[in-house]
């Protein structure tokens, strides 16, 4: 009864902030209201990885303790344009009860940052990573990237195109697999507002697509979205994994039926977990990924 009370609040909320009777987010709202997941707590907020407001990011880690544990770095969705960290406590709770150290970061975001300024500050947040995240029980060597949306381009761009994190002097081979959810990998040419406005100026276009990278010593990845998702269309995630899995890459593929874009974010929170098994296969498929790969591939 308490959950789907809790439910109905949520989507009382969102509702309300969809009329505008609140000025609050209705993922902020969501996040503010939703219940917990008992296995993990917030160690660390608002830790700086670089100069600015939008370069900190959140600790949060399993309730038992941890040691040596894989880390995973959460990148939010929003298109580049909006998103904090803030709104999503719910995804870190989630993460880290699954037995992951897990950092969420902000990001700058567009006019300030297009691309690729956004993946350089993912790249930043996982030199932190490797810089510090042992205090907290995590193993630097063992870093998985996940993301939803925009945040699922990042962390599948960052994980595949290896430029950025060698830039932030860090070895590819501690990133040991990538989970994307509901992500854009394959979205030339530029056609939408967003990707005119945020890519529009790239001097080499291909450049910024995951699938142009993908190779036969990319990491492993988890890749999900919904039937129903009109946002970002399930294409985007078929063309990425036929694309690994031609180039003999482990992946698991699952399209979940009757979910849309943003029932891949609101299944992994203990209210709508029932919408589709995502969290437990994607975290069955890092877990069993982190132990690793030793390799890398530059873009060909």
């Amino acid at each position: 009864m308490t959950r789907l009370l809790t439910a109905f609040a949520s989507l009382l909320c969102l509702g309300l902030a969809a009329f505008g009777f609140t000025a609050a987010s209705p993922l902020a709202l969501f996040d503010a209201i939703g219940p917990r997941d008992p296995g993990g707590r917030l160690a660390a907020k608002d830790q700086p990885f670089g100069e600015g407001p939008r370069r900190h990011l959140d600790v949060y880690v399993p309730t038992a303790a941890a040691e040596n544990a894989p880390v995973l770095v959460f990148f939010y969705g929003g298109s580049w344009q909006s998103g904090s960290k803030d709104d999503y406590a719910f995804v870190g709770h989630a993460l880290a009860a699954q037995g992951f150290v897990t950092v969420l970061p902000d990001y700058r975001l567009y006019p300030e940052a297009p691309f690729p300024g956004f993946l350089e500050d993912g790249a930043a947040a996982i030199a932190w990573v490797r810089d510090n995240i042992a205090g907290y029980g995590g193993d630097p060597r063992r870093i998985v990237l996940a993301g939803h949306s925009a945040g699922a381009y990042n962390a599948v761009m960052l994980g595949l195109d290896p430029r950025y994190v060698i830039a932030a002097g860090i070895d590819p081979k501690v990133i040991k697999a990538v989970a994307g959810l509901s992500g854009p990998y394959d979205f030339l040419p530029f056609d939408q507002d967003t990707t005119v406005k945020v890519f529009g100026k790239a001097p080499d276009p291909e450049a910024t697509q995951p699938v142009a990278f993908a190779g036969p010593l990319s990491p492993p990845a988890f890749l999900a979205t919904g039937d129903a998702d009109t946002v970002v269309k399930p294409r985007h995630t078929v063309s990425l994994a036929a694309k690994l899995r031609a180039e003999h890459v482990p992946v698991q593929e699952r399209i979940y039926a009757g979910l849309d874009h943003k029932d891949t974010l609101l299944a992994l929170s203990v209210t709508f977990r029932s919408k589709a098994p995502e969290l437990a296969e994607m975290a069955s498929f890092l877990m069993r990924q982190s132990a690793g790969r030793s390799q890398y591939t530059m873009r060909r």
